[in-house]
């Protein structure tokens, strides 16, 4: 992606997951956050950025993984934020299949020959079970880790929120007090655009290269 930036090329992005993705709390699709992050990255970069909305409501990983899969297959993309793991949190999904199905889905992307970035769960005042809740959090922390994909913890952001002041996280709710509104969805996408960059500009620093000692003698 630095590189397509480096060259004034036009970026495309797929952001694929659930009801966070879709845009569930949101008053209109513009306020979304892949379309909110469209227009950030975009005046950030100064270039032409497409954010496709791939997002599906009520969906868990198996469900969101086949459609990943296609979508790679179908056409081309400089990145995915693949947003994951609150269904399957909530709804029963075995712990381990998760973690096989995330490693599944990091193995297609990269296959492809496309960046990522996980984009891990919400957090939300009405947590039922949090022990369970936060062994999935920590399994697309560590499966990132240790495949050295980027994650982005939406639920530390979420968390920070409310640990400063739960008013301040009830804002950027929807009614439902589960998903994020406008406000959250905009916040979210400003954070990612930032993160993004410096993403950008970590790759472009690696890519630089360096003069070493013995090639400043032999240049003397």
């Amino acid at each position: 992606m630095a590189g397509k930036l480096s060259r004034h090329q036009p970026i495309r992005i797929l952001a694929i997951g659930s009801s966070s993705t879709e845009g569930i709390g949101a008053s209109s699709p513009d306020h979304t956050y892949p379309a909110q992050l469209e227009d950030d990255l975009a005046a950030l970069w100064k270039e032409p950025v497409t954010v496709v909305n791939s997002g599906k409501g009520g969906e868990t990983v198996i469900q969101t993984i086949e459609r990943l899969e296609a979508a790679l297959k179908a056409d081309r993309y400089d990145l995915v934020i693949w947003q994951v793991g609150t269904n399957d949190a909530i709804n029963g999904v075995d712990e381990g299949a998760f973690r096989a199905l995330l490693d599944r889905g990091i193995s297609a992307v990269r296959q492809a020959g496309t960046e990522m970035v996980l984009l891990d769960q919400q957090y939300f005042p009405s947590i039922k079970d949090l022990a369970r809740y936060e062994r999935f959090v920590n399994a697309v922390s560590v499966t990132g880790f240790d495949r050295k994909i980027g994650v982005f913890s939406r639920y530390a952001l979420m968390k920070e929120w409310n640990s400063r002041s739960p008013e301040e996280l009830r804002s950027m709710l929807s009614a439902d007090g589960f998903h994020m509104g406008d406000k959250g969805y905009d916040r979210l996408a400003d954070c990612m655009a930032d993160a993004l960059q410096a993403m950008v500009e970590q790759s472009v620093a690696e890519a630089r290269p360096t003069v070493t000692a013995a090639a400043s003698v032999r240049d003397r």
